[in-house]
């Protein structure tokens, strides 16, 4: 396959590579989620057919508030009888939450209270008891999100009906299919209907499946891929088990400290890009390094 081959399929190019998911999750702590029926365009809520220019217009107020706007639809389409169902999510390592409510007229968007949340405190809507599953489907903006994003949201959908949500573009098209778990925040990639019913069980019992986990949305990527290496290590995989204490970054090396099992433990991470040059996602124009990062050394300190 070329660069220029319409049958090109990143998320088949990346598996090939064997390329790493841990370390690859988008970096966000805010989320604003707007259920939206479709169809999606390839700018999912810019494209949207909401009324007066809105997309912009809420676009514009969540880039100012750092706030990453979502749209989510139920497998089945089906939509709230009372109007728009919106969610404010706020990934905080160890305290992250979830509000919900619906708006009669959409153009209460304007209205919401982005910056509080950007900064994460409560935008003032109704507490929600999640999780969110939110499977990638976006087909429009990637042919992968849509061909391995919708056989995985089809099998959660069967199984966990309340908590499953088709999301816009995620970030990381080679990676599908694509899962976002709100409110913690969590990145998963390269699922299939079977791993994405274990992961969506060991969460349920407060634990991470980690071959598939790309990394927690509110830590920087080298941040993320410390983690995963050093449960790994220590066989660690209770969500809460495992804490962030202090994180320095010089000359392209991460160095993290976590607090686990009643230690500290030091993770050393060196982040590059790769010397190949691949195409990363289905419509890419031009080929690109891959980043990577690579585990330098893992150490109890106390």
């Amino acid at each position: 396959m070329t660069s220029r081959d319409p049958a090109f399929r990143c998320s088949v190019a990346s598996g090939l590579r064997d390329e790493p998911v841990g370390g690859t999750a988008s970096t966000v702590r805010a989320f604003l989620l707007l259920e939206h029926p479709g169809p999606w365009g390839v700018d999912a809520l810019r494209d949207a057919r909401l009324p007066d220019g809105l997309g912009d217009a809420v676009a514009r107020a969540a880039a100012a508030a750092r706030v990453r706007p979502l749209l989510v639809r139920r497998p089945d389409r089906r939509t709230h009888q009372d109007g728009m169902r919106v969610f404010a999510a706020f990934a905080h390592p160890s305290r992250s939450w979830l509000e919900t409510t619906v708006l009669p007229d959409p153009h209460q968007l304007l209205d919401l209270d982005l910056a509080a949340l950007g900064a994460g405190r409560s935008p003032g809507l109704t507490p929600y008891d999640g999780p969110l599953l939110c499977v990638c489907t976006h087909g429009r903006h990637d042919a992968c999100c849509a061909e391995q994003g919708r056989p995985v949201v089809a099998a959660l959908a069967a199984a966990h009906p309340e908590e499953t949500w088709e999301v816009s573009h995620i970030g990381g098209d080679r990676f599908a299919g694509n899962m976002l778990v709100l409110p913690h925040g969590l990145y998963y990639g390269r699922l299939d209907p079977v791993s994405s019913l274990a992961v969506a069980g060991g969460l349920a019992a407060g634990e991470l499946e980690l071959d598939h986990l790309r990394g927690r949305s509110s830590y920087a990527m080298p941040v993320q891929f410390a983690e995963i290496a050093l449960r790994r290590q220590i066989g660690e995989t209770r969500d809460d088990a495992v804490r962030l204490v202090s994180r320095r970054v010089e000359d392209g090396v991460t160095d993290v400290v976590f607090a686990a099992g009643g230690a500290q433990w030091a993770v050393s991470v060196r982040t590059a890009p790769g010397a190949d040059l691949v195409q990363l996602t289905c419509k890419a124009t031009r080929d690109n390094p891959v980043p990577g990062h690579e585990l330098l050394g893992i150490s109890r300190t106390g």
